[in-house]
């Protein structure tokens, strides 16, 4: 999805693109990301349980489609975008990285995506940094490839979508919370932060929804934890928009989703981040989020604070885009264009098309 308007971008530009599907989820569709339009290339390399056992698998798999290829564009942290870069880079093939130099500066805390961005970084030839912070990571530790400040592609999402969704609604008499709990270092801590939940929904003044994540292990304890208790709505998964619509319907919203860290706050709604640590500490520094980690007490301390105080709840619903303004596709690629017009391509012969090619990147779920 956050690849869908740099395809475009680079489209208008002429250069054509290729999308590679690894099949990490192999239910989703070409047109679910976006880019339904595209020549695609399926990998069939579905998630496994052992997210580097999947690198490698990607790795040995992508090399076949990447004939003529003269760049592969990987977005993000996932087992499929360090294999993508692996495969790539083992063929001789430059690799551009979406996303890059967002850091939490703990390789156990997201295991294993910090250790997979790092590695992506460190053999990216191109690197396209949203943020300030994230750029001067990337200076910080000496990395070999092209930084460019750019923004993230999936404000450029947002912003386009929101304007097709409806207006905010809102409920007089109790507020909303909207919950989503999905990352690997949450599994754990579900319990615990069943129970804070459990004790926000005791409050008359509140409305809670959940959204379950396609994760069935996830969703089945969710289900388990939380499936009977009154005033909390178990939604089932549901696509982006409509996630957008339910974040904008909201009061507050408690997540561990680095999505959701990036849209909340363009969107002004207040955000309690499930986690200890993040890589997105911009929207912290904006006033518009704050890091409960995953202590129950801690979580139903602070929504409670909020909830009962108006204005610290308002004071944190200013809309911010510390990720970005909207055109980082555009800035991407530019940048893309102007490294094809300078950059020899010894690996492509010369009656072949010389295009970039796109890597299809899923949130990191094991199966």
């Amino acid at each position: 999805m956050k690849l869908a308007p740099l395809a475009k971008a680079l489209i208008e530009r002429g250069i054509a693109s290729r999308l590679i599907l690894t099949g990490q989820h192999p239910n989703l569709r070409a047109s679910e990301y976006g880019m339904p339009d595209l020549p695609t290339v399926g990998l069939s390399c579905a998630g496994l349980p052992d997210p580097n056992a999947h690198a490698g698998t990607v790795a040995r798999s992508i090399g076949q489609a990447l004939d003529g290829i003269r760049l592969v564009i990987v977005q993000g942290d996932t087992s499929s975008a360090v294999g993508g870069g692996l495969g790539a880079a083992q063929t001789g093939v430059p690799v551009a990285h979406v996303e890059a130099g967002l850091r939490s500066h703990d390789r156990r805390d997201p295991w294993p995506e910090e250790d997979f961005r790092i590695a992506i970084d460190a053999m990216a030839t191109l690197l396209f940094a949203p943020t300030v912070l994230n750029a001067a990571n990337l200076r910080r530790e000496r990395v070999r490839g092209r930084i460019s400040l750019t923004g993230n592609t999936g404000i450029d999402v947002l912003l386009d979508r929101i304007r097709g969704l409806r207006p905010a609604t809102t409920d007089p008499c109790r507020k909303r919370l909207l919950v989503t709990c999905h990352r690997r270092e949450s599994w754990e801590a579900l319990p615990a932060i069943a129970s804070s939940l459990i004790a926000l929904a005791r409050r008359s003044d509140v409305a809670i929804a959940l959204v379950l994540h396609p994760n069935q292990r996830v969703a089945g304890e969710m289900v388990r934890l939380l499936g009977r208790t009154p005033n909390l709505d178990l939604r089932p998964p549901c696509g982006h928009v409509e996630i957008l619509q339910l974040m904008r319907d909201s009061d507050l919203i408690l997540s561990d989703s680095g999505g959701i860290q990036e849209e909340a706050p363009a969107l002004g709604i207040p955000l309690l981040v499930l986690r200890d640590r993040t890589e997105r500490p911009e929207g912290i520094s904006s006033g518009n989020a704050v890091l409960v980690g995953r202590d129950p007490e801690r979580i139903y301390a602070t929504a409670s604070a909020l909830l009962d105080s108006t204005d610290v709840l308002a004071s944190m619903s200013t809309p911010n885009l510390p990720y970005g303004d909207g055109a980082a596709s555009k800035r991407i690629a530019q940048a893309i264009e102007d490294w094809l017009a300078t950059e020899p391509c010894p690996n492509v012969r010369s009656s072949e098309p010389r295009s970039p090619s796109l890597l299809s990147v899923t949130a990191q779920v094991a199966q």
